[in-house]
C-alpha cells in the first residue's frame, strides 16, 4: 500500500510539470506529420548498434555516434524508485547483465540477475555488470568490461558532450501492455520520459517509439510536441482476426480498419509506423522461407496519410536494398556500417561521425 501511495504521489507531481503548454515552434514546425526526424534517409542505431558493441552500454552510444548515425534508439524501463535506465529486458537477463555484490550487505533481493526491473532500486541495479557478456549471435561484438546499466539522463548528456546537434533519439517506452505487472505502469513511463527530454531540451529531437499504442497515445496528451511511432511485430500483437481489442493498440481494434495497420496508426495520429521487416524476424530476402511484411504498397499507404515507415531491424545488405527501393523513409540497424556502405554505394548522404570529448 505503501509504495502505491508513494507511485501516485511521483505521477501527479510529473503530471503538474506536464501540464505546460507545449512550445509553438514545434506545433507550428509539425502541420506535415512527415517532416519530423533527419531531412535524409534515417540510419538508426539499435540500442547503439548492438552487432558492434555490446547493446544499451555507454560504450555502444558512443561508437555509434563517432561511426556517424542519423538517430540512436534506445529503450527505456523503469525502477523501482522511478528512474528512467536505457535497457530493452524487462526482466534482467543472464546473457546481458552478471551480478557482482549486493547493493548493501543481506540484500534480500540479490542476485538481481533474474529479477524484473520495476522490482529493483537504481542502486540494486547499478551493481551488474552490463557490459562484460557478448553474444555468439552477434561474432563482431566488443564488450565493455564493467559497464554499468545507463540511466536515460546519461545517455542525453553523452549526445551533449558529443556536440551531436544533428542526432536524433528514438526512444522506446517498454511498456509491457500484454502483461501490464511485469513492468511499471504507462503513466510513469510516459511522464517520466516526458520530463527527462522537456528538461533536457531536446523536444525538437527525439521520437517516441512503442508497441503499445496507449502509451503513445497518453504522450501525444502529455506532450503533443513529441513525435510517436507505431510499433509492431505484425499479426502477433496486431491480432485481426480475433474478438475484441489487442491490449497492445491501447483500444483499438484492427479489425474495425480491416487489419489495416496503416489506417489504424494514422486513426490515433501516429508520425510514423515502425514494422517488423518481414518473417521470420531474423530473416533475409535471400532465405527461401522470408516472407516480407514491408511492402512498397503499405508504405506508399503511409506516405499517402502523412505517416514515415521505418522498419526493424534489418541486418543483412541485400534485405536494406530491397526496403530502400520500397521507399522506406529509414531503418533500425544492429550493424549501422552496414547500412552506412548500402547508403554510400546508393548515393546517399551519409550522416556526420562526431569526434569523442576530451576527457
Amino acid at each position: 500500500m505503501k509504495k502505491k501511495k508513494i507511485l501516485a504521489a511521483v505521477i501527479a507531481a510529473l503530471m503538474m510539470c506536464s501540464a505546460q503548454p507545449a512550445l509553438a515552434d514545434n506545433e507550428s514546425d509539425r502541420s506535415d506529420n512527415r517532416i519530423f526526424g533527419p531531412k535524409t534517409f534515417d540510419l538508426q542505431a539499435h540500442r547503439g548498434g548492438m552487432g558492434l558493441t555490446v547493446e544499451s552500454t555507454i560504450a555502444s552510444f558512443s561508437h555509434a555516434l563517432e561511426m556517424g548515425v542519423n538517430t540512436l534508439e534506445l529503450d527505456v524501463q523503469i525502477t523501482e524508485d522511478h528512474q528512467a535506465v536505457v535497457t530493452h529486458d524487462r526482466k534482467i537477463s543472464g546473457r546481458n547483465c552478471k551480478d557482482t555484490s549486493p547493493a548493501f550487505a543481506g540484500d534480500p533481493e540479490y542476485p538481481y540477475v533474474g529479477k524484473y526491473i520495476k522490482d529493483l532500486t537504481l542502486a540494486q541495479i547499478r551493481t551488474m555488470d552490463c557490459g562484460t557478456n557478448t553474444k555468439p549471435e552477434y561474432p563482431e561484438q566488443q564488450p565493455s568490461p564493467g559497464a554499468k546499466m545507463p540511466l536515460l539522463s546519461e545517455v542525453i548528456d553523452l549526445v551533449k558532450q558529443y556536440k551531436a546537434k544533428k542526432v536524433w533519439m528514438n526512444i522506446e517506452t517498454k511498456v509491457e501492455a500484454g502483461a501490464s505487472w511485469e513492468t511499471a505502469p504507462r503513466e510513469e513511463f510516459v511522464q517520466i520520459v516526458a520530463q527527462h527530454v522537456r528538461e533536457a531540451g531536446l523536444l525538437d529531437r527525439v521520437s517516441i517509439q512503442s508497441f503499445d499504442w496507449g502509451a503513445l497515445m497518453r504522450m501525444k496528451e502529455v506532450e503533443p510536441s513529441l513525435p510517436v511511432v507505431a510499433l509492431t511485430n505484425g499479426p502477433q500483437f496486431l491480432q485481426p482476426g480475433q474478438p475484441g481489442a489487442s491490449p497492445w493498440l491501447g483500444g483499438i481494434d484492427i479489425d474495425d480498419f480491416g487489419g489495416d495497420l496503416v489506417a489504424a496508426a494514422k486513426s490515433f495520429g501516429a508520425d510514423a509506423i515502425s514494422p517488423v521487416h518481414g518473417f521470420p524476424q531474423n530473416g533475409k530476402i535471400t532465405d527461401e522461407n522470408y516472407v516480407p511484411y514491408v511492402t512498397k504498397d503499405m508504405v506508399e499507404d503511409a506516405h499517402k496519410s502523412g505517416m514515415k515507415v521505418i522498419p526493424w531491424s534489418i541486418n543483412d545488405m541485400p534485405t536494406m536494398n530491397k526496403l530502400i527501393d520500397d521507399g522506406v523513409d529509414g531503418i533500425i540497424t544492429d550493424y549501422p556500417d552496414r547500412l552506412r556502405e548500402v547508403m554510400e554505394e546508393r548515393g546517399f548522404k551519409l550522416p556526420k561521425g562526431y569526434k569523442a570529448p576530451k576527457s
